[in-house]
């Protein structure tokens, strides 16, 4: 049912309202009926249960365990703060190297014999 602006234009207040009124109605219903959709294909995705592989044989979803990342520049004026190369900057390296300074300045020695990072990588 398709509603010209003409006839909206001479429909008293009342009706106005009760035309808000049911379209609001159907809309929470249209909306609360796809958000069900949604967590319905979300919980398929999210299921641990047995897949099959390329090989056909079933395994189960597992996640990745990653192993812990050395720390490889520290922030000269607050120690505590590291970062480990992975991800974004943090906003402490970003202002130094804006201000003319090289990543390189705040690299990590370990003094424990040759460089630890090195033999990670």
């Amino acid at each position: 049912m398709a509603v010209v602006e003409n006839e909206l234009v001479s429909m008293s207040v009342s009706d106005l309202w009760s035309l808000h009124e049911r379209t609001s109605r159907i809309l929470a219903v249209r909306i609360i009926s796809g958000m069900c959709e949604l967590e319905k294909g979300v919980s398929i995705l999210n299921r641990k249960g047995p897949i099959k592989g390329a090989n056909g044989l079933q395994r189960f979803r597992t996640r990745r365990k990653y192993p812990k990342v050395l720390p490889k520049y520290r922030n000269p004026f607050v120690p505590s703060e590291t970062w480990s190369g992975r991800g974004r900057q943090p906003r402490w390296l970003v202002a130094a190297v804006k201000a003319g300074r090289k990543i390189e300045d705040f690299k990590i020695s370990y003094t424990n014999g040759p460089d630890l990072m090195e033999k990670r990588a």
